[in-house]
């Protein structure tokens, strides 16, 4: 997702860079308001109670109150591109993007503050792993990632509720809050990933948590030793998402691949979903329907769990990377172009 997400950004923002001016730090920049923020490149979109809330680029924030059908801008600190957002309550909410930020709302989206960013990720790993003898590995690893600066992306988020979060990112960026964002925890010790590949997605079926990543990497959280260890993978491309739920975890990602486990990640069955792009999002309604969105603009939508995916009209592709389901049925998406609602047709019978 990494790839993915940097590549979506980039294209807004490459044009005359060489010889533009030094301009102020984004992570001290607050974000500029701007009237075309919903139609500018947006990367996820949560629900928080009954506003949505979409993220994107340049620390764009925007929030609806009336099921998408108008935006407000959101008050955000920062301008650094951001790539997934989330609320555990209908009030509080974090979201994640480039140079290692993470900001957390307590009024439902409406305003945002900063809690950390790149420039204390290694300091903070230097700390903490400065205490443990069999961690140097770690230790020396944050003495880089402070040299470097802060240029490491935040990719993903997940919290249980508005005390226990993680923040996952690139080259096994991990770190972990017991206090809703008050302090940070270094987890790169922690988990099964020696090549350093990036964390892409996070995510719970319930009861497991599993991290999805790049060259077919997939991890699951043992709570007894507070580690995320390897499982068995089936593909050794990238994947970019996790769909999951109670019973059931679909991981997707590099030219539409998918695959389906029903046993927590143990053994995993592919799903053939008819795609050649990268999968890039998922969402699920009421009724139990999953869909999958491609790079490209193609939808799919399962009524049996995942194990069959149909072709689905949502009219005039659009690059997708995130989605809801609407209130009247419909989709809410973002992406490249904004944000744009969907009618849903019915599938496309193969």
């Amino acid at each position: 997702m990494f790839l993915i997400k940097s590549f979506a950004l980039g294209l807004a923002l490459i044009a005359g860079n060489a010889n533009a001016a030094p301009m102020a730090d984004v992570l001290d920049l607050p974000a500029q308001h701007s009237a075309l923020a919903s139609h500018s490149p947006l990367l996820d979109l949560a629900r928080a109670g009954s506003r949505l809330v979409a993220v994107g680029q340049r620390g764009h924030i925007l929030f609806s109150d009336d099921q998408g059908k108008t935006w407000t801008q959101a008050s955000v600190q920062v301008s650094s591109d951001l790539t997934a957002v989330q609320f555990p309550t209908a009030k509080q909410g974090w979201a994640v993007g480039h140079d290692g930020v993470v900001l957390h709302s307590g009024d439902g989206g409406a305003t945002w503050q900063k809690q950390l960013d790149g420039r204390q990720l290694g300091r903070l790993m230097q700390d903490y792993y400065a205490a443990k003898p069999d961690a140097l590995q770690w230790l020396d690893e944050g003495k880089r990632i402070e040299a470097e600066g802060a240029d490491k992306p935040f990719l993903d988020l997940w919290f249980s509720d508005e005390r226990n979060g993680f923040v996952v990112g690139a080259f096994n960026l991990i770190f972990r809050t017991r206090d809703g964002g008050q302090s940070w925890e270094p987890w790169a010790d922690r988990t099964d990933n020696p090549s350093g590949y990036h964390l892409n997605a996070i995510a719970s079926d319930g009861e497991h948590l599993f991290i999805a990543g790049e060259q077919g990497l997939l991890l699951r959280l043992d709570e007894h030793s507070e580690r995320f260890q390897a499982l068995a993978s089936p593909y050794q491309g990238s994947f970019f998402g996790i769909a999951a739920e109670p019973g059931l975890v679909l991981a997707y990602g590099l030219r539409g691949h998918a695959y389906r486990s029903t046993d927590a990640g143990t053994s995993w069955n592919q799903v053939n979903t008819g795609l050649n792009s990268s999968i890039t999002a998922s969402a699920r309604d009421p009724e139990g329907v999953l869909y999958l969105f491609g790079q490209t603009g193609q939808a799919l939508a399962s009524g049996d769990e995942g194990r069959t995916f149909q072709p689905l009209d949502i009219g005039q592709p659009v690059p997708v990377y995130g989605a809801l389901t609407s209130a009247d049925g419909g989709l809410l998406l973002v992406g490249a172009r904004g944000i744009s609602q969907r009618p849903l047709a019915p599938a496309k019978q193969e």
